[in-house]
């Protein structure tokens, strides 16, 4: 009934939380409300996707579990945004949601020092503002030095189909009704927000012949750095998905139920997801549409059952048939599964240290839709931290506290504690500031290092990740270090390329940086860079096209460490600062910012103020000192 560790949810994030704490040697416990539904996708049956794919390939750089997972479960592999460039670019897996859970589970079960357990948790045990453990719904008590919460979507949670109200953590599930009593008597601040899932329908009633095809990519990459490259490509299998379109009918029989939508009703109130609406929402806001894309997605390999991606809602189930029915291919599709919508509570993330810790209570870890976010990698990267920044914890250790220039990781949990969130968080590549280092392809090299000193990344993988460092900079070395005249010799091999006449002295980078230029003809160039395997060439590539900007982030990022160290003033007024506006101002105020790093990381506050801000504290500083 002890243990370091006790971590609540058995979720994305409740997975890699308690196999971050037992690998780092500390007796952890998972408690879940249904063992068997450890690691289900609740909602879409894929990982990934623009900037979620980056937050799974750094989890995996840390030694999470969730690229591993999903390359054993995947069934589909896409780059998004493949023709742009490569910072904003996302990959997507579509998994078989059974052999994942399942894959889960086992991790789980076969990892030492966590031991798995069935039961509901109803309360915290705390003394005076500091957790030492939890009570569950078999009146059981287990002690911890430390307690993470992972709850999901399952705090007070309430499903709505129609006019149908069920408590429910999940469709069929248990919510857990007690547990956020204990988060308000410890006085946090709780909310209340809202998400939604699709019809899933049985594969056989669609006619997919009259649908667009939409294949994975010739050659899939895995997720996981530690996944063998070449072997997964040669033999991983995969699923078409299929596009479908709503049309002028299912907008008609969706705006005829407004009034027994739950959402316009009144009978949901809690926030859902902005960049994630439901189709009605969608036909709300956007009726001068006349269509909208729908996403037939397989949720196995056997492809007996497909979740329509795109029209999540919590219409009545007589609406749904008919809306499904409306569209093309879908005439006489059953549904399964009905789509839902699901209140819950969460707590609001700027109770968290950058730890994830909560502020006002000592020993207490939040991770997950509790947080306020939305979508399982969200979800799994908090866990992750959660997870080992609690176990560095109780051995007395720094926590780690990932930087908005070291990873997306530390860009979604600075939001959170230093902005907040009033409705789902999502991630977006546009949240990045430096996305331009923080690329997928580059995770394991900016992380490799903190999942090794953790002790979740071996020495032989992590001798890997630092042989693909040194080759990128071995590689770069000698692009910056080359330069060509423009004799005839070298204006003749230009031509041959197909590459336009120079009239000056030039540089490999400078070449290598044009639109026009691909690995083939960098190959050309330099002959030397053939040694390295195609992948480590491509990275070279990207690394000499975009130089220039990496050069301009670093500056950037030099000068937002220096500001780090540049204090605001006790009692400093930021009304007396001319050239802010009122809406900056207010935002100083109400944060009260200790630094200039802290007073940039507020939403909306630019860089130019941050400029005019530093003059007006050096101003008051000068003064000060007579």
């Amino acid at each position: 009934m002890e243990y370091d560790i006790i971590v609540v949810g058995g979720g994305h994030a409740g997975i890699e939380a308690s196999l971050a704490a037992a690998r780092m040697g500390k007796k952890t416990l998972l408690v879940s409300m249904l063992a068997e539904q450890v690691g289900a996708t609740s909602c879409n049956p894929a990982v990934g996707g623009l900037a979620k794919g980056h937050l799974v390939r750094e989890l995996d750089a840390l030694g999470g579990e969730m690229g591993l997972l999903t390359d054993e479960a995947g069934i589909q592999y896409r780059i998004l945004n493949a023709a742009k460039g490569p910072a904003v670019r996302g990959s997507r897996a579509q998994i078989d949601m059974d052999k994942y859970r399942i894959a889960a589970r086992n991790v789980i079960l076969n990892t030492p020092n966590l031991d798995l357990l069935q039961e509901t948790v109803e309360g915290l045990l705390y003394e005076e503002q500091t957790v030492t453990g939890v009570r569950t719904n078999l009146l059981n008590e287990y002690r911890a030095k430390r307690v993470i919460l992972t709850t999901g979507t399952f705090l007070k949670g309430v499903v709505h189909i129609g006019e149908v109200k069920q408590t429910a953590g999940r469709f069929g599930e248990f919510s857990a009704e007690n547990l956020s009593d204990s988060l308000r008597a410890l006085g946090l601040k709780v909310g209340r927000l809202k998400t939604g899932t699709c019809p899933r329908v049985d594969s056989k009633t669609i006619d997919f012949s009259v649908m667009e095809q939409q294949p994975g990519d010739e050659l899939p990459s895995p997720f996981s750095f530690r996944t063998d490259r070449e072997t997964f490509a040669e033999t991983k299998q995969q699923l078409p998905c299929y596009i479908a379109y709503t049309n002028e009918d299912t907008h008609g029989i969706i705006e005829g139920n407004f009034h027994r939508a739950p959402l316009f009703t009144g009978q949901i109130e809690g926030i859902g997801p902005r960049y994630c609406p439901s189709i009605e929402d969608k036909i709300n806001r956007f009726r001068d549409k006349d269509r909208h894309h729908l996403f037939i997605e397989p949720q196995t390999e056997e492809n007996t059952e497909c979740y329509i991606n795109g029209m999540s809602t919590s219409l009545p189930p007589d609406v749904q048939q008919a809306m499904v029915h409306s569209v093309r291919g879908m005439e006489n599709a059953k549904i399964v599964r009905y789509g839902y919508a699901i209140e819950y509570d969460y707590v609001d993330p700027t109770e968290l240290k950058h730890s994830l810790e909560t502020k006002k209570v000592h020993h207490l870890f939040l991770a997950g839709q509790i947080n306020g976010t939305t979508g399982y990698e969200e979800a799994a990267a908090q866990g992750l931290m959660a997870g080992i920044n609690a176990a560095l914890s109780l051995d007395g250790r720094e926590p780690l506290v990932l930087g908005r220039d070291e990873a997306y990781i530390g860009v979604l949990i600075d939001d959170l504690v230093t902005k907040g969130t009033k409705e789902p968080y999502r991630m977006f590549t546009s949240r990045a500031e430096y996305r331009l280092l923080l690329r997928e392809e580059t995770a394991d090299i900016r992380l490799g290092k903190y999942g090794h000193d953790a002790g979740l990344i071996d020495d032989a993988t992590f001798e890997k990740f630092e042989a693909k460092r040194l080759q990128i900079e071995e590689g770069a070395a000698l692009i910056n270090a080359t330069e060509y005249t423009p004799n005839k010799e070298f204006l003749a091999f230009l031509e041959s390329i197909g590459e336009e006449r120079v009239t000056d002295k030039i540089s490999a980078q400078q070449l290598i940086a044009r639109k026009s230029f691909t690995r083939e003809k960098m190959l050309k160039l330099l002959p030397e860079l053939s040694k390295y395997d195609p992948y480590i060439q491509e990275q070279i590539m990207i690394d000499a096209k975009y130089a220039r900007y990496v050069e301009k982030q670093l500056d950037e990022i030099e000068k937002m460490k220096k500001n780090i160290s540049i204090k605001i003033p006790e009692g400093f007024d930021f009304a007396s600062v001319k050239g802010l506006s009122n809406e900056i101002v207010e935002k100083l105020k109400t944060f009260n910012p200790p630094t200039l790093q802290a007073a940039s990381q507020i939403s909306g506050v630019t860089p130019a103020a941050i400029e005019i801000l530093h003059i007006y504290i050096k101003m008051a500083q000068k003064k000060a000192a007579g």
